[in-house]
This record gives structure tokens, C-alpha cells and sequence, in this order.
């Protein structure tokens, strides 16, 4: 089954489901392993490992991908391969879930790249060597072609390679040309956490230190200011992406949902923040964790009762 997708901001797709299939097993205890079987539908079989505290995966089965230019890619290479399923941050699972119809691109691009301390587990039967900014362009494709959504793909691709950018190992750029990509990532972050910060001291109307006021929200009524900031919430960072050079993409993706979401997630980072906390505070003693449960309740009922009654 073949279907066209258009226009996904800028690319056009073939969705082919059927470039995922099973991959066969490694060889196992002196047996042989099961070879590719193009014909079969994709078999995730995981077993769950738990070493200090960190939860990861083998897979059972390989996966195989025949990608668009360089061809079979069978993963993992070897049975010591781990996955932690789709690299999310917990703040954001909410947005990109840790499974779903992207999962078999995430666990692909998982062997592809190499972690700090791991290596890469894929075999490719056409003897192509995949770069890490090559499997950031793999793992949208692979996304395309397991049914995820254009938008969420996009940005997943934003993120995988923001990370490229930070902390990727195996690219081919110039050191030059590496150093040019973070300094313009550094540079976005920086800016847009400073007029983020600005902006919210204007729309409060607080004169909070080393803020500037921001002449698209001004002394302005509410609303307007707040329309004000958010459309200097996508326009800036789209004006910052013209740094990132051929990254611009990724670059105006990844400022335009940091500056949308900045206030909304260091509202989740401070309620994880204080559930973590109370969740040490309760497994190191049970009454401390009462105690502090009756000084929110508390609290709040004093709240309630001095705010509602004036």
C-alpha cells in the first residue's frame, strides 16, 4: 500500500508501511538466527532490563528498514544492544509519547546513532556507513512511513537533531561548521529565554531586573499584549533559524516551540519539581510525609477561606 502524503513544510513523502519488516533473530546460544523476511509484517518482541534504577530494553527480534537511498538496515547488530524506546524528556511526553506508530523509527534510530558511551548496533547489507545527521534524515523518513503525523514528526526530527548539534559524534561537517551550528543554537536559547523573561515582566506590568520593554506588547491593554506575545513568540525565532544556515528548519522548529512552550514548561518543571520532592521527603519518613500533606491542606484551606470570604 502506497499513498502520497503532500506538503509536509516543504517535503513530499512517500508513505510506504511496507519498508518496515521483521528482521529475523540474531544467533543465539550456537543456533543460527532467523534471516529478514520481507514478506512479514515487523515483530517488536522487548525484554525489559532494570540496572540502578534506569529501565531499558533488548529487542528479541530485529527490525528491518529499507531506507530510500542507502538501503537494508537491519538493527541491532548484536544482543547487547538497549533502548529506552523514544528518547523523551518526561516533561514532554505529553507531546511525544514514549510509544506510539513512531516506535519502530525511534528504536531504529536508536541503533543508528551512538550514545555516550555505546556504540552503534545496525547492520547495513549494502555496506553503507551511516552518519548521525544521515540517521536524523532516516528516522523522518522511517516516521513517514509507520503512519506519524507530519507535525509530530517534524518535530522529533527537531530534536534529534538539536541533539546532533550539542552532543553528536560521528558527523561530517567541518569542526568549523559544527562549532557555527551550536554557537547559533546557544545564541537562540539565549535570546529567546531573555525576551521570554522581558515579555512576561511587560505582561504583568512588573519592572523585574534586567528586563527591557518589548515593543511589540508595550504599555497595552491585556489581551493585545498577550496577542503581541505570541506573535513575537513565532516571528523572532523564525528571524533567529536565518543562523542555523542549512539547519534553519530545525532551527526555526526548535525556537518557535521553545518560545510557545517556555512558560508552560517551566510550569511542569516546577510541579515535577515539588512532586519529586514530596516524594523523597515520604520515603525517608513516613510521618514527614503526613506532615507535609496536612501543611498543603492546610494551608490551602486557610487560603480558600480568607480569599473567598474576604
Amino acid at each position: 500500500m502506497r499513498t502520497r502524503e503532500r506538503g509536509g513544510m516543504g517535503a513530499r513523502v512517500a508513505v510506504e508501511p511496507r519498508r518496515f519488516y521483521d528482521g529475523g533473530t540474531l544467533p543465539h546460544d550456537g543456533r543460527p538466527g532467523e534471516p529478514p523476511n520481507p514478506g512479514a509484517d515487523p515483530r517488536i518482541v522487548l525484554e525489559r532490563h532494570a540496572e540502578e534504577g534506569v529501565e531499558t530494553f533488548a529487542l528479541e527480534r530485529r527490525l528491518a528498514y529499507l531506507d530510500r537511498h542507502v538501503g537494508e538496515l537491519l538493527v541491532p547488530a548484536d544482543p547487547g544492544f538497549r533502548t529506552d524506546l523514544t528518547s523523551v524528556p518526561a516533561l514532554f511526553t505529553w507531546l511525544v509519547p514514549k510509544t506510539g506508530a513512531h516506535l519502530p523509527a525511534a528504536l531504529l534510530h536508536d541503533a543508528l546513532v551512538a550514545g555516550r558511551g555505546d556504540a552503534t548496533s545496525y547492520v547495513s547489507t549494502e555496506g553503507r556507513e551511516v552518519d548521525r545527521v544521515m540517521a536524523d534524515r532516516i528516522f523522518r523518513d522511517a516516521m513517514a512511513d509507520t503512519g506519524t503525523g507530519v507535525v509530530r514528526r517534524w518535530i522529533v526530527w527537531t530534536a534529534v537533531t538539536v541533539a546532533t548539534v550539542f552532543v553528536g559524534r560521528r558527523v561530517l561537517w567541518s569542526p568549523a561548521k559544527h562549532w557555527s551550528y551550536r554557537v547559533a543554537a546557544a545564541v537562540t536559547v539565549a535570546v529567546i529565554f531573555y525576551l521570554g523573561y522581558s515579555s512576561t515582566s511587560d505582561l504583568f506590568d512588573r519592572s523585574w531586573v534586567g528586563a527591557v520593554e518589548v515593543p511589540w506588547m508595550a504599555d497595552r491593554p491585556f489581551w493585545v499584549e498577550l496577542a503581541g506575545g505570541f506573535s513575537g513568540a513565532v516571528v523572532l525565532p523564525l528571524a533567529l533559524s536565518l543562523l542555523w544556515g542549512r539547519l534553519r528548519m530545525a532551527g526555526a522548529i526548535a525556537g518557535v516551540l521553545l518560545a510557545v512552550l517556555l512558560h508552560v514548561t517551566v510550569g511542569l518543571a516546577v510541579i515535577a519539581a515539588a512532586y519529586l520532592a514530596a516524594e523523597r521527603v515520604a520515603r525517608r519518613s513516613a510521618v514527614a510525609g503526613w506532615a507535609l500533606a496536612a501543611a498543603v491542606v492546610g494551608g490551602s484551606l486557610v487560603t480558600f477561606a480568607l480569599v473567598s470570604l474576604g
